[in-house]
């Protein structure tokens, strides 16, 4: 065995010591009668979650991204479905969204074939999502898969490990390949971001324009934390309006960026249509500018504490069903919340400090016209925010 080989052995064993939250709820819904659909960006660990549900269990894997499985599953009749599945109960196509019509093929499987359990799994939401939400209306369990948690990785690792990689994870973010290759990060992060990041979206997408999508994503990286401007932007990479909105749809459904809007109900001067943009993982974001400075050195360490905690509040929320709303609040009087919950009418307000300050409060105006509860979150208490019990 050559060295290679060992490494990749490590790696594999080493990604399967993450238990991601969602498998339990998974395993509970074999033999519900749906399809089971797990969507994500790439190499956030997709395939590596459905195949370790499946482990030591007879299954026929189906990979989208192979030319022979795609001509296969291409509109296949009944009988020719019933000669691929053969006598397999359970079966996992991966990359599912590479396959034309794949969405009408998981119907037929799923209601003529009752006793065969479907996985399925898919890189982009604008393409799977696109191509399976009719035909499997009723029909899918549809689950969302991100880069590690910091429930996940603390679970893992233990609180003291955790606690002394906080600024390492702002720095390089949460990306299963990223968290196995200490010391490579940056190489890793830099392949990730070209292959996935624009050769995927690009070829998803049909983007004519790939250096206007690299000048937007760049524009976007530097201005995490802020209201963006859909106009200022369109002069920054030189396209109209328009085009910046399709490209951002895109790059949201592509699980590179999401968006908060502004909370407003009844005060008259609160800003109402504004948005914030944030990225998923702040690995990829440091990537795009292109800085792994220290965080002691950096200027934008209060944007990256930002968006780590959002991003992982976002994670928590999907994986725990949640139905929290989420935005940012602010008036024309510059008073300003970085994150509201909107959770069955029960208003809560927070705000983000790197560091631990005395006397610091939410706006008044707020948290009495909203009857709001208020939460400073800092470096000591974080936990209670990425973490929802």
């Amino acid at each position: 065995m050559n060295l290679s080989e060992k490494c990749t052995i490590f790696t594999d064993i080493f990604i399967h010591m993450y238990t991601r939250y969602i498998s339990d709820i998974i395993e509970k819904k074999i033999g519900s009668g749906k399809a089971i659909v797990v969507i994500g960006p790439r190499q956030v660990g997709k395939t590596t979650l459905i195949e370790t549900i499946l482990k030591n269990k007879d299954y026929l894997f189906l990979n989208g991204d192979d030319p022979k499985t795609k001509t296969l599953l291409t509109e296949p009749n009944t009988e020719q479905i019933r000669t691929i599945l053969g006598q397999h109960k359970l079966v996992f196509i991966d990359e599912a969204q590479r396959i034309n019509g794949i969405g009408l093929t998981m119907k037929i499987i799923t209601d003529r074939f009752k006793e065969v359990q479907l996985f399925a799994s898919g890189s982009s939401s604008f393409d799977l999502s696109n191509r399976i939400n009719e035909p499997l209306t009723g029909r899918k369990w549809e689950y969302q898969l991100f880069p590690i948690s910091w429930e996940e990785y603390e679970n893992n690792h233990g609180y003291v490990y955790a606690e002394q990689q906080l600024e390492n994870r702002l720095l390089y973010g949460f990306y299963p390949d990223v968290l196995n290759n200490s010391g490579n990060e940056i190489s890793v992060l830099r392949n990730l971001v070209s292959s996935y990041l624009y050769k995927d979206i690009l070829s998803y997408s049909d983007i004519r324009k790939p250096d206007v999508l690299e000048k937007l994503v760049q524009a976007l990286a530097l201005q995490i934390g802020s209201e963006v401007n859909y106009s200022e932007l369109a002069q920054i990479v030189s396209v109209d309006k328009n085009t910046v909105a399709k490209y951002i749809d895109i790059l949201e459904k592509g699980f590179v960026i999401f968006q908060l809007g502004s909370f407003s109900r009844n005060i008259r001067n609160e800003i109402k249509t504004s948005k914030k943009i944030y990225f998923y993982d702040n690995g990829v974001r440091n990537m795009i500018i292109g800085n792994f400075d220290p965080i002691e050195l950096r200027t934008d360490k209060g944007a990256l504490w930002e968006n780590f905690l959002i991003s992982e509040r976002i994670k928590q929320n999907e994986y725990k069903q949640s139905l929290a709303r989420t935005y940012f609040w602010r008036t024309k009087q510059q008073q300003e919340i970085d994150f509201i919950e909107d959770n069955g009418g029960r208003i809560s307000g927070f705000e983000f400090k790197w560091q631990n300050k005395k006397n610091i409060k939410l706006p008044k105006t707020f948290v009495e016209s909203y009857h709001a509860e208020s939460k400073i979150i800092d470096r000591d208490n974080f936990r209670e925010f990425v973490v929802i019990s």
